[in-house]
């Protein structure tokens, strides 16, 4: 579930982001923080269903990493699959879609002098 690109911890999400498994997805936010690594991308390619508690967790995550001067960056499912729209249908609903850098791929998420101006908004046509 866990890797390492240079400063970035990344940390790969696969299946369903619910009440379930929330849980140890925060918590290895919160091991990567205590461990002193404040650059984090969450790649969420692979999660087919996220529900509020997984919503949540990316609150809490963004919430961390600036509180720490930290940096977050997502990687959605492609917005053209079955279950990729179902995760951007939950974030842009919630309104939570904008709060978020995200990026096409691990290697643009992981560039150290990519600057989140430049994460690409899946939304947009």
């Amino acid at each position: 579930m866990e890797d390492r690109r240079g400063e970035w911890v990344v940390l790969q999400v696969s299946g369903e982001m619910d009440l379930v498994t929330s849980p140890a997805v925060r918590q290895h936010v919160h091991d990567a923080v205590a461990e002193g690594r404040h650059w984090l991308v969450l790649d969420l390619s692979e999660v087919r269903f996220c529900d509020s508690s997984g919503v949540g967790v990316l609150i809490a995550a963004r919430r961390l990493m600036r509180s720490c001067s930290g940096r977050l960056r997502l990687i959605l499912p492609p917005q053209d699959a079955a279950h990729g729209s179902h995760v951007h249908r939950v974030l842009a609903a919630l309104g939570v879609r904008r709060l978020f850098d995200v990026y096409p791929d691990l290697g643009a998420a992981t560039e150290l002098d990519g600057d989140d101006e430049d994460a690409v908004d899946p939304l947009s046509a």
